[in-house]
């Protein structure tokens, strides 16, 4: 049918490899029983009247339908290869062994005449807010080395990074918003060590230490009934 674009969304690394093999692996497997067709075709077709096989699923009519869906396939290999038609969109994040796995794709995809040239990195942390968490401290840290490398392996590439949002992408206008995330690269809302982020953080301190001071005085007020 007659669409602008169509888009796949793909399972892991391992099973989208193979899809991609598919028409290939398909193509010469058509070809293998073609050269099979010329070889023992009149003893196919002897079998098969002997054990009373209509025409619709006979010899002739199962390598007919065979024969034309290997022009299919052609053309399926054909439009994947053509840069104008197909390119691959890498979506990863940024650990260990999602970037293993984008080096593997990438490299396969090279080998397959696959064009990819755009890397999208999801679950982003960025040093935007009053982050106290030790864990969420870590984290950051871990995920700028990999990044660093993202940018090393692929500095040819368009890589955009999408933040760790703390609610699911779910419905249109979620989908509308985050899409902006696309088209420009995403800012963090506050700066660090600006005047704005250090009264945030300040605001936040109050607060913890507010709603510790309540619940101290829950904990006591509980001890005492006892």
């Amino acid at each position: 049918m007659d669409y602008s674009v169509i888009v796949f969304d793909t399972a892991p690394t391992g099973h989208t490899l193979r899809l991609l093999q598919f028409p290939s692996t398909l193509e010469k497997g058509l070809a293998k029983m073609m050269t099979l067709k010329n070889k023992f075709g009149g003893l196919l077709s002897q079998v098969t009247r002997l054990f009373g096989v209509d025409d619709e699923f006979g010899e002739d009519a199962i390598l007919g339908k065979l024969e034309g869906m290997k022009d299919v396939i052609e053309q399926v290999n054909k439009q994947f290869k053509d840069p104008d038609l197909t390119t691959f969109v890498c979506v990863c994040i940024p650990e260990f062994l999602s970037l293993y796995e984008t080096e593997r794709l990438v490299q396969e995809l090279t080998k397959f005449e696959i064009d990819t040239h755009n890397i999208i990195i999801n679950q982003v942390l960025f040093n935007e807010e009053v982050i106290e968490s030790k864990l969420l401290k870590a984290r950051m840290r871990m995920q700028q080395k990999y990044l660093d490398q993202f940018y090393m392996l692929y500095e040819d590439f368009n890589i955009t990074k999408l933040p760790l949002l703390p609610n699911e992408v779910c419905g249109v206008e979620a989908l509308k918003a985050f899409s902006c995330n696309f088209l420009s690269p995403y800012e963090p809302s506050m700066v660090k060590d600006t005047v704005e982020e250090l009264e945030q953080r300040v605001s936040t301190l109050r607060q913890q230490l507010k709603d510790a001071e309540v619940e101290l005085d829950r904990l006591r007020k509980g001890k005492q009934k006892v």
